[in-house]
């Protein structure tokens, strides 16, 4: 093949550090664009940014021209940055040190943006943590509770 192609769509969520509410109203749409736009600036079309007061979600089709790892990487340090230049209420800003990220067919990306959407009602009724945990187990994914949040 002369050629190489991909398309790999992947749903990330990460929180921030110790689940801290710092995503509030005045920074929530700024934040969505500013990490979508670092998606951007990776090859990484972002697809849909949303999350709640304690964490983020990004659907994005993955470049194949970046790691898993240097995405998230990026996409932390230059958001974690960013935030803290926004005012005093976020100069304590972290994110956590771990995410997840999973592959999704093609076919579902409406679902998850519909998800993605609906974070204030589905938060509601779960926890970020009940969220993750959920996640996990419908990915097959194995984990050690004592190492999953910090």
């Amino acid at each position: 093949m002369s050629q190489s192609l991909s398309k790999v769509c992947v749903h990330i969520t990460f929180s921030t550090k110790n689940r801290h509410p710092f995503i509030d109203k005045e920074i929530e749409k700024e934040l969505w664009a500013y990490l979508g736009g670092v998606c951007r600036a990776l090859d990484c079309h972002p697809v849909r940014v949303g999350g709640h007061h304690d964490h983020v979600h990004i659907c994005c089709l993955l470049s194949k021209k970046i790691t898993q790892v240097k995405l998230l990487e990026q996409i932390k340090k230059e958001s974690s940055k960013w935030i803290k230049t926004k005012g005093r209420k976020y100069e304590k800003f972290y994110w956590q040190d771990g995410y997840s990220i999973f592959s999704i067919n093609p076919s579902e990306v409406e679902r998850v943006v519909g998800y993605i959407d609906s974070q204030a009602d589905h938060h509601a009724r779960r926890t970020f943590q009940q969220e993750l945990v959920a996640f996990l187990k419908k990915y097959g994914v194995e984990y050690d509770e004592r190492y999953l949040w910090d």
